[in-house]
């Protein structure tokens, strides 16, 4: 019986992860100025000390919808994930991506960014028009809102 108890509480913690990044709440970080529904160009990532500007040819982007999804662009590869919104606090599961192979500009830059985002629990900053996620470890991600077509 105690190892069924074991085995039941180690499958647990995976539901736990999944509904955690599975809900968006208003979308909001702030309250008056929304995150989900709306196309972010991924300007800037900080990550492990190292500031990289994002490559004008990869064409970064993040979308995070009110459903509970994320999708965009790395610098090469698409990806998407499941994502939570909780007041400041955005939480990205495992990131599903492509797998083509760019130049090493934006293969390097892609590694940093994913490793901002896949399975990490962000604090987000939005004001006019700029967002910025960080890491419980303070690596960054910084967007801006793209203009409507």
């Amino acid at each position: 019986m105690e190892r069924y108890k074991r085995w039941l509480g180690a499958a647990a913690v995976p539901l736990v992860v999944a509904c955690a990044a599975g809900k968006a709440d208003s979308g909001a970080m702030d309250g008056s100025e929304p995150v989900t529904g709306v196309e972010w160009r991924v300007e800037r990532v900080a990550v492990g000390g190292e500031s990289l500007a994002a490559p004008a040819a990869g064409s970064p982007r993040l979308r995070i919808g009110a459903d509970g999804s994320a999708s965009g662009n790395l610098g090469c590869n698409r990806f998407s994930a499941r994502v939570g919104v909780h007041g400041d606090r955005i939480v990205f599961g495992a990131l599903r991506t492509t797998k083509m192979a760019c130049d090493p500009v934006r293969m390097t830059f892609e590694r940093a960014l994913a490793r901002a985002l896949d399975g990490q629990t962000l604090t987000g900053t939005a004001e006019h028009g700029r967002l910025t996620l960080t890491t419980g470890h303070g690596d960054r991600v910084h967007l801006t809102r793209d203009a409507p077509e």
